[in-house]
């Protein structure tokens, strides 16, 4: 899985395929110093186990 961000780091596209993600770019002009390109699948896979993503676990001190 590839995710396409722009140069704020905002995600604006993610597809499987990374030439989809390129010509994303390429359709709204987007040049390569304007975005980055992640392979998202492999940066899942680092942070496996090691990071809780349950919001329900916390309490509320409002």
């Amino acid at each position: 899985m590839y995710g396409l961000y722009d140069k704020e780091g905002i995600l604006r596209f993610v597809d499987s395929d990374k030439d989809a993600c390129i010509a994303y770019a390429e359709l709204f002009e987007l040049s390569s110093k304007n975005y980055c390109l992640m392979n998202l699948a492999n940066d899942i896979k680092k942070v496996e186990g090691k990071t809780n993503l349950d919001q329900n676990l916390g309490e509320n001190n409002n």
